[in-house]
Order: C-alpha cells, then structure tokens, then sequence
C-alpha cells in the first residue's frame, strides 16, 4: 500500500469528478501551484493512478443491453473461460471473484437477443455449473469514489463515517 499526501489526495478527486479538468482549474481549486500539480501528476502515473478512460454512455450508440453475469465454472475450464472473456469484443469488465462463484462478467450488447446468444454459447462451450445473469436497468452511480473530499476521512481515517 502507498501512502497519498493530502494535496496529492486532493488533485486525484479532482481528477476523478472530471478527468479532463485542466491543471490550471486544479490549481485554482486546491490552491496548489501549476508545477506542483504537474510534478504530482506525474509521479502518480507510476503510483496510484492505473489508466485514464472515457466513460461512454453505451444506449447513446445504441447499445441498450448491458448485462452482468456470475459464474461458477469446473475447475479445467477456468482459465479457458478466461481468455475467451477477455477477448470477446462486447467485454466491459471482467472480475475473478468470491462466494461461490470463480468470475463476474460485464457485457454490453445491443438488444437482450445478442446476450441470450452469448450465454448459449458459453454454456456450450464451456461447463458452467452455475450463472446469475443481471441485467442493469439504470445505472445509478459510476467511479464515485475518491471523487469528493468526504473520501479524504475515509483515507486518514480522521472521523468514522458511519
């Protein structure tokens, strides 16, 4: 684990309301100089920030399907299931997870027909013991946290939050 400086803290929340806020907003906002901001981002590249991405709303290109799927899988299937998930073209996200079941899949789809097919064909393919499938009907909140300064106590563990 690495330890985050509270300014470091506070352009990383920014940067997580608003990827594209430009430095100088930063500055204005934290009352941090430019080259501050600059040089933290930069250390962090290679710290706590993983990637930067565009968040997309999927039913604006006409993808109005996004489906979440859990699955147990036979042991000798695990790691095969795995990289045809990871290579599928209508893969989100995928996740190795706990409770009874070995993955959690996120999909997005055009219409619920093309997910039906989808899971057909991995249960052909593939000796999937047991899925829940979920199909999202709004999403409500996305990467909200580290977004607002609340986050800052949970960080320095300054005051119980509950």
């Amino acid at each position: 684990m690495i330890k985050i400086e509270k300014k470091e803290l506070d352009i990383i929340m920014h940067l997580r309301r608003n990827g594209r806020e430009s430095i100088t907003n930063i500055s204005r906002e934290t009352k941090l100089p430019i080259s501050t901001i600059y040089e933290r981002l930069k250390k962090n590249k290679f710290r706590a920030i993983k990637k930067t991405v565009t968040l997309i709303d999927f039913a604006k290109l006409g993808f109005n399907c996004v489906v979440k799927v859990a699955m147990k899988v036979k042991k000798e299937d695990r790691s095969l299931l795995k990289d045809h998930l990871m290579t599928h073209p209508n893969l989100n996200n995928l996740y190795k997870i706990n409770n009874g079941f070995d993955f959690l899949v996120e999909c997005v789809f055009n219409h619920v027909k093309e997910v039906e097919e989808f899971l057909d064909t991995l249960d052909s393919r593939f000796n999937i013991l047991e899925k829940k499938v979920y199909y999202v009907i709004e999403e409500l909140v996305k990467e909200n946290f580290l977004s607002d300064p609340i986050h800052r106590d949970i960080i320095y563990h300054e005051k119980k939050l509950f």
